[in-house]
C-alpha cells in the first residue's frame, strides 16, 4: 500500500454514498413527476406531512439544507397550494411554514412511493435498516463530532 491508495476512487467511502444518492433520487424522479414534485420538494412534503407546522429554521435542520436552498422550494411548494408561509406574529424574523388542505391530500397519491422505490433497491429489510442506521450514524457524527 502507497501514500496515494487513499485517493483510489475505490478506496473512497465518499463515492459509493454520492453514487447511490444520486442514483437513488433519480430513481425516485417517475414516481415524483406523477406528483409535479422534485425529491427536494417530496422530502420538504415529508416533514410537512408529519408535523402540520414549522419554522423555515427547523425544517433546514431537518432536511440538512441551508434558507438559500430551502426557499425557493418552499415558494414553489406555496405556489402549487400544498403550504403556506407568513410571518410569526410573536417574531417577524421567524417564518412559520403550514401545511393546506391540498398539501395534505398530495400525501394520499405518495404512499405507495416508498414501496415503489423499494423494489427498486433490492436489499433485504435486515439491511436497510443497518444501513438506515449506519447513514444516521455518520450524520450525527458530522453535526456532533466527538472525534
Amino acid at each position: 500500500m502507497n501514500n496515494f491508495d487513499c485517493l483510489k476512487l475505490e478506496n473512497s467511502l465518499c463515492f459509493p454514498l454520492y453514487a447511490c444518492s444520486k442514483e437513488i433520487v433519480r430513481r425516485y424522479k417517475p414516481f415524483l413527476d406523477e406528483l409535479d414534485l422534485t425529491y427536494t420538494q417530496y422530502i420538504t412534503m415529508m416533514v410537512m406531512w408529519d408535523m402540520k407546522e414549522t419554522n423555515v429554521k427547523e425544517l433546514g435542520e431537518k432536511l440538512y439544507l441551508d434558507s438559500g436552498t430551502l426557499t425557493p422550494v418552499l415558494k414553489k411548494l406555496e405556489a402549487k397550494g400544498y403550504i403556506t408561509r407568513e410571518r410569526s406574529k410573536n417574531d417577524e424574523r421567524n417564518l412559520i411554514i403550514c401545511i393546506t388542505d391540498a398539501g395534505e391530500k398530495l400525501k394520499e397519491k405518495a404512499v405507495d412511493i416508498p414501496v415503489k422505490m423499494g423494489q427498486c433497491v433490492s436489499i433485504t429489510k435486515e439491511d436497510a435498516e443497518t444501513l438506515y442506521k449506519l447513514l444516521y450514524k455518520i450524520l450525527n457524527n458530522i453535526e456532533n463530532p466527538e472525534i
